[in-house]
This record gives C-alpha cells, sequence and structure tokens, in this order.
C-alpha cells in the first residue's frame, strides 16, 4: 500500500484505490441517480474533484467523495487525487461538519456525524456546539432524529432504497399519532424499500396503509403496490352526488391534513429562530392551543358519524 508524505495537507495526493480507508462510506447517503449522472461524467472526463478526508497512522481515510471512489471502481480506475485535512479524524470531521454548500451534508449525515462525535469520540454536547458555531438545540436535534430510526429504517435511508423526504416529512408525522409504533413504520418501509416510487405516490400509500383498511394494508404487506396504488388513483377527489358546501368543506379537511403534516415536520427546524418569528409563532401556537379541544372534539364527532355512513 502506498504510504503518504509526512506534508500530506500541501497538497493533492494521486493514491491508489485500494490504499482508502472507507469507514466512513456508510455514513454518507446513497443517490442512485446522482451516481448515475456522476458515473457517465467520469467516464468523459475521469474524477475532476480529489477525495477528502484525513490521514490515520500514514492511511488515507476519506470523509467526503464516496460517490467518486465507487464510480472510479466501476470504471476500474486504479488512481484518485486526494487532499488531506491533517491527521487528526475529530479535527477532519468538524471541518466536513463546517463544510460550504458544495460539500455540505444532508440532515441524516449531519446527524450520523455528530452522533460519532457524541457517542464515539466522547465529544458533550456543549463541546460539539461550540466547535461547529451552532447551538446545542442544533446538535440536540440531530442526536434525537438518528436515536428515532430503527436499525431497518436508517440501513434503508442511507443506502439510497428509501425516500429521505418521505421519511422525514411523511412517516415522521404518523409516528406522532397514536396507535402508530415503530414496527409498523418498519414494516411500511420494508415494503417499499427499493421500488422507485414518487414521493407523492409513498405518501399516498403512507394514508393508506396508517389510517386506511385492514385489507388494503395487507396490500401493500403483500407487495401488492400496484393494485394498492391503483386503489388510491380510483378513488374520486370529489365523490359524486356531494353538494357544493360538501365539496367546500372536503377541499378544506384535505387542506388541513396536508398543513398539519407540513407543521408536524417544520416545527423542530432550528433555522426559525429569528425574534420575529419567535414572536409572532407564539402567539399563533397560543391561539391553537386554545382551540385545540374543541377542534379535536369536533374532529372525533364528525370522524364517528361518517363512519356510520
Amino acid at each position: 500500500m502506498k504510504s503518504l508524505p509526512e506534508n500530506v495537507s500541501a497538497g493533492v495526493l494521486s493514491l491508489e484505490l485500494s490504499s482508502l480507508d472507507l469507514r466512513y462510506e456508510g455514513y454518507r447517503l446513497r443517490q442512485p441517480r446522482l451516481e448515475e449522472q456522476l458515473l457517465s461524467s467520469i467516464a468523459r472526463e475521469g474524477v475532476r474533484e480529489p477525495l477528502l478526508g484525513v490521514t490515520r497512522d500514514t492511511v488515507p481515510v476519506v470523509l467526503d467523495g464516496f460517490k467518486r471512489c465507487r464510480c472510479a471502481r466501476q470504471l476500474h480506475l486504479q488512481v484518485v487525487a486526494f487532499v488531506s485535512w491533517g491527521t487528526d479524524e475529530v479535527a477532519g470531521i468538524l471541518k466536513l461538519l463546517r463544510a460550504d454548500r458544495q460539500h455540505a451534508l444532508t440532515l441524516l449525515e449531519q446527524a450520523r456525524f455528530v452522533d460519532e462525535l457524541h457517542a464515539e469520540r466522547g465529544l458533550e454536547v456543549a463541546e460539539i456546539a461550540q466547535n461547529l458555531g451552532r447551538s446545542k438545540a442544533w446538535v440536540s436535534l440531530r442526536l434525537g432524529l438518528l436515536k428515532e430510526l430503527s436499525p431497518l429504517v436508517r440501513e434503508a435511508l442511507f443506502a439510497g432504497e428509501f425516500p429521505v423526504y418521505s421519511y422525514l416529512y411523511t412517516l415522521r408525522s404518523f409516528r406522532r399519532l397514536k396507535g402508530v409504533s415503530s414496527a409498523s413504520v418498519d414494516q411500511f418501509v420494508s415494503a417499499l424499500r427499493a421500488q422507485k416510487l414518487s414521493v407523492r405516490q409513498i405518501e399516498g400509500l403512507a394514508h393508506g396503509f396508517f389510517r386506511g383498511p385492514e385489507s388494503f394494508r395487507q396490500e401493500i404487506l403483500q407487495g401488492h403496490l400496484k393494485l394498492a396504488l391503483r386503489h388510491l388513483e380510483d378513488a374520486p377527489r370529489d365523490p359524486d352526488g356531494c353538494s357544493e358546501p360538501e365539496r367546500v368543506f372536503l377541499h378544506d379537511l384535505e387542506t388541513l391534513q396536508k398543513s398539519m403534516v407540513r407543521v408536524i415536520g417544520k416545527s423542530q427546524d432550528p433555522k426559525l429562530s429569528s425574534p420575529a418569528f419567535l414572536a409572532q409563532g407564539n402567539l399563533l401556537t397560543a391561539a391553537l392551543l386554545g382551540y385545540a379541544p374543541a377542534f379535536l372534539r369536533s374532529v372525533r364527532q364528525l370522524h364517528d358519524r361518517t363512519g356510520q355512513a
């Protein structure tokens, strides 16, 4: 294996693929479509951007560039460019978490590396926050997000077999509802992973799976996804026989449902932190909490009444 010179941070090195330590590959999300495009580009022009990482006992440890690595291997390229950020892995991870937009990590990738710093490297939440110039809430949010992922869901998300967006803004909202267990979320993800469904299709199937009849749930669990999707398509948005006020009210309920899902998904976003937002948000949430008992009572009554039809 090719060893590195002492002054590894001085410039770009040409290293053999076989010499690279890829221990952090599983910390980065796979994105099959982007990787296909990158493969085509590298086939024409080669690997134009160097891999980034640190050195550990003269071994190059990659932190950024795993897509390029896999594409190079697939194209039987033997040598790639590598830039080292030094010999300290913790410093390298912190640098990656502070990276500019071009190399910015996704929310889940941030969570995985923050967990590495906290659980494996022993850094306290406040210490991580200080090193990153972030708040403790920013760090805690990511640690909490990773902790809620079951092994099956984590594997599916990081393997690129289930859309991260669908998990964050659809499944997480269902997890907060009474009667929806972590095991049922696992079943849903297991049934849909690697099926190349759109975000909209997954959202529709999720509503049917967690809130629809048992027959619809069984269709999904048995792998009859085309049949389940056909049932969704056949369901009329404005059922025949509804009066104009009824159609308007159905539209109100549909809009409310979508808004609730968005609010649940976005309410923990640390970017929502300006003084103006906090002041107005507090007033609005106070009003919503005041309406909550009467609202839930009305919805339960409507649900019971419509269920008798």
